[in-house]
């Protein structure tokens, strides 16, 4: 994966390709032991220390001059508690390997993003999530967790343990420590019915609250330049399982999703004019289907076009004002957008900097594709979402800093207080976590 290290001149580089760093030095732990003993280390020589999980942030938060700590050999299971229903896992596992080793035990996370190439750590820590009615981010299914803090003790923390701990470091953006195990909730492997189908963009809006309460997992991706939608309903299922034939699978999902809409993308990026064509004919690709299999299946897509993205939070009763706003802006802009804009929702939850804390919202998503030209794009989007006091995915790209994060999340000062207690000297500090947490 393009995270890796260039081994030639000691260059890491995130998936999006967009941030790069040179540590002074990088440690592959391949214990807990070895990981406490490599931050002691770094406070000795005077070098702060950051984790980098796949790389899979569009912002800096991982990138650090001092060490880099990989967590690759920190993986796998550690232990499933049925009568609990918990298991716990080492922080480098992939969300990719999780799903696959639970679906082998006949469990499976509750919810999940479309994406599974991350790290759990790395997901957890940026507040990664999916789209639910009922049910959060991952972070939100955490029930303990372990972190090597700034003097090299491990900590545990969950409800019972380390509660306001545990109730900052679910989402901890990697200022309060290293995670080192995770363990989540889990339950019995269940069904889902996918319902995909084109909705006009007008039509999503105005039933925008029906389809939000009558489906369990709902989301939909509106192209730019088009008033057509693709809409996800996903609810549990009694089945029978029918999973998507695998030709047709490749047709739908490798060769449109990735391979046709690859090469759109680069003739949009070398002649941008031809974009809203190809906009009409992306939005018309994909025809209806309906399909049933298990939840890592449906949740999760092949992302193989790179692409950048930025994703805000805005209170759910405001998406449908902010999507009207970002439409008009993109009709009257003349940009040329060719990359889909991602709508889903999450239910408040009590995690002090989750994008969610406190309030049931709606993420909305754009993206550009990877090389072009993003900044007028964003800068135009970003100014919609924070008028509606938009909270931004920390691992995406935004302009926002402290002191506007002390205005949209009401437990700001808890987490930062925490911070203080755990990581007085800034050990795991760099310069993204200095603007939004403060110096």
């Amino acid at each position: 994966m393009s995270s890796t290290a260039n081994g030639k001149n000691g260059t890491w580089r995130n998936w999006g390709g967009n941030v790069s760093a040179r540590p002074a030095r990088e440690v592959t732990p391949a214990s807990v032991d070895e990981l406490a003993a490599a931050v002691r280390r770094a406070a000795e020589d005077g070098l702060r220390v950051k984790a980098v999980g796949a790389g899979h942030s569009f912002t800096s938060i991982a990138a650090t001059d001092g060490v880099l700590i990989r967590p690759q050999l920190l993986t796998g299971i550690r232990d499933i508690d049925r009568e609990n229903m918990t298991v716990t896992v080492e922080a480098g596992t992939p969300l990719k390997r999780l799903n696959v080793a639970l679906a082998r035990e006949g469990l499976s996370l509750t919810n999940m993003g479309d994406i599974m190439e991350q790290t759990v750590s790395g997901a957890t820590s940026t507040g990664t999530h999916g789209t639910g009615r009922d049910s959060g981010s991952i972070a939100a299914q955490i029930k303990g967790l372990e972190l090597v803090t700034a003097d090299g003790s491990v900590l545990s923390c969950s409800e019972k343990e380390n509660p306001e701990v545990f109730a900052a470091a679910r989402v901890g953006l990697g200022a309060l420590g290293i995670v080192t195990a995770i363990t989540f909730a889990v339950e019995p492997v269940f069904l889902l019915t996918a319902r995909e189908e084109p909705m006009p963009f007008d039509k999503v809006l105005s039933d925008f609250e029906e389809l939000w309460a009558e489906n369990e997992h709902f989301e939909f991706y509106w192209f730019p330049h088009t008033g057509s939608t693709n809409t996800k309903r996903n609810n549990r299922s009694a089945g029978p399982e029918k999973p998507v034939p695998q030709l047709k699978s490749w047709i739908e999902d490798e060769f449109l999703s990735n391979g046709v809409f690859q090469v759109a993308n680069w003739v949009g990026r070398a002649v941008p004019a031809t974009i809203p064509a190809i906009a009409r004919i992306s939005s018309k690709a994909l025809s209806a289907r309906t399909y049933t299999d298990i939840p890592y299946k449906v949740f999760t897509s092949p992302r193989r076009v790179r692409f950048v993205e930025m994703e805000y939070a805005v209170p759910r009763a405001a998406v449908v004002g902010a999507l009207r706003e970002l439409k008009a802006m993109v009709d009257r802009s003349g940009l040329r957008v060719s990359f889909p804009v991602e709508v889903r929702t999450a239910p408040a939850d009590d995690i002090a900097l989750s994008t969610a804390s406190g309030r049931d919202s709606a993420y909305i998503a754009v993206h550009m594709f990877q090389g072009t030209p993003f900044q007028r794009y964003f800068t135009a989007a970003e100014r919609i979402f924070t008028a509606h006091e938009g909270r931004p995915h920390w691992g995406k790209i935004h302009t926002r800093d402290a002191e506007y994060f002390s205005r949209v999340y009401p437990r700001f000062g808890e987490f930062t207080a925490l911070r203080d207690r755990l990581d007085p000297d800034r050990r795991f500090q760099n310069d993204y976590l200095r603007r939004v947490l403060g110096a």
